[in-house]
């Protein structure tokens, strides 16, 4: 009887700490994905209508701020983007501290509105995982409960960010936990009703205003075309980052290593101003126009696919906070969106083409971050009746999950604590 009472009271304050983890870290990512849209249209705007070529500086001014902010504000301590999470749960480390939230949140946003070509995403993920951190160490709650309550406030940013609880509960349960104890549903669960309730109130509305129509059977060998072309693009992409960032790191001049990727960036944005911070609202205005005017430019298209992962691994190689997450988004939609209009153009198909789009971002989210029932529910909650989709997603999320696990047995995310493991055991 004793010691159901002591599990019971153990749960219990879970729960409340889930609780205020989760109602803290909706505010943390509702307010910075609303100041960012905000800001980030605001600033590409201005620049656009003033002079075009300020397009090409406003990275370097972005990334700057933030080496400042870093080296003078923060005490030169970096962000090292989601491999702090696993390092702080599996090594049974404080590699969040508290500064994590605000240099990531400030980081995140000056990255996105300068036009560095990637989300806020990540800086997200480790903020409100770090509130989860710092909640833990106040010795409220059991000491085998910290995974839990990491969980607990990454499950409650993802969910917000992208409106959607349940891919907020996926992402925590499949790329942050790996683990399925009991607990960790629980506290998840817990945020993951908590986000809804922000979501009610405060964020309602779907990424795209366009209603899936359907989709075939007989169109089936294409979304599995589409979801292996996926998988390339997501190796290409986290290849890419790590090439990218191992050569700027050997870059000892912080002057050289943030302006030459930072301009590198800006001169992509001067010729290709979609690629502009997340592109979330120029993916949007593509899609519709080839939708509706069936105006699809298939130049624009490919360079769009090869770039977007180059913009944002320069990006990221300069200095700038962020990670794969909304570039595999962006890269893979416009990758199914390319794929079907080439497919109805010269094969006589008649595939739908939004239904491409999707599955061309699930299947390249998926494999980029290895998260196969992450990735199909986000984007199942991208379109007004996104679930209709959700067998052909599921079938495409899989197979390019495991055809790039095939071909590149780590993601980008985890590769740095992969290869201090590997050092670890070679050395010793």
């Amino acid at each position: 009887m004793q010691r159901r009472k002591t599990i019971f009271q153990s749960y219990l304050k879970l729960i409340i700490l889930s609780v205020l983890v989760a109602f803290i870290c909706s505010l943390l990512g509702l307010s910075l994905k609303f100041l960012t849209e905000f800001f980030e249209s605001k600033v590409y705007t201005a620049a656009i209508s003033f002079q075009k070529s300020l397009l090409i500086l406003l990275p370097s001014i972005g990334i700057t701020a933030i080496y400042f902010l870093r080296k003078y504000l923060f005490q030169n301590r970096k962000n090292k983007g989601i491999t702090e999470i696993y390092k702080t749960l599996d090594q049974r480390k404080d590699h969040l501290p508290f500064f994590k939230i605000p240099s990531h949140y400030l980081n995140g946003f000056l990255t996105v509105i300068s036009g560095g070509s990637t989300g806020v995403e990540v800086s997200t993920v480790v903020a409100t995982a770090t509130v989860g951190n710092v909640t833990y160490e106040q010795n409220y709650t059991a000491k085998k409960y910290k995974r839990e309550l990491v969980c607990a406030g990454v499950a409650a940013g993802v969910a917000v960010l992208f409106a959607s609880p349940l891919a907020g509960w996926f992402f925590a349960m499949e790329v942050i936990a790996k683990k399925r104890r009991k607990s960790i549903m629980v506290s998840c669960t817990v945020s993951a009703f908590v986000a809804w309730l922000f979501i009610h109130f405060f964020e309602s509305k779907p990424f795209f205003s366009i209603p899936i129509q359907g989709w075939n059977w007989n169109a089936i060998p294409f979304f599995l075309l589409l979801s292996l072309f996926a998988s390339v693009l997501s190796v290409y992409f986290t290849i890419l980052v790590i090439w990218i960032k191992t050569f700027f790191a050997k870059i000892h001049n912080n002057f050289i290593r943030v302006n030459s990727g930072a301009i590198l960036v800006g001169l992509m944005l001067f010729f290709f101003p979609i690629l502009y911070g997340d592109s979330y609202h120029g993916l949007i205005h593509l899609v519709e126009k080839a939708i509706f005017t069936q105006e699809v430019p298939f130049l624009l298209l490919i360079a769009l696919i090869l770039l977007k992962p180059i913009a944002a691994s320069l990006t990221l190689g300069a200095g700038g906070d962020g990670g794969v997450f909304a570039p595999s988004i962006v890269a893979g939609a416009f990758l199914g969106l390319l794929f079907a209009s080439l497919s109805n153009h010269y094969l006589g198909t008649h595939l739908i083409v939004f239904n491409f789009v999707l599955l061309g971002a699930a299947s390249t989210l998926s494999s980029a971050i290895f998260a196969p029932f992450t990735a199909m529910i986000l984007v199942s909650s991208m379109a007004p009746n996104g679930y209709d989709l959700l067998v052909p997603l599921f079938i495409c999320c899989l197979l390019s999950r495991i055809v790039a696990q095939k071909l590149l047995p780590y993601n980008v995310y985890t590769y740095d604590f992969y290869q201090s493991k590997h050092t670890k055991v070679s050395t010793s």
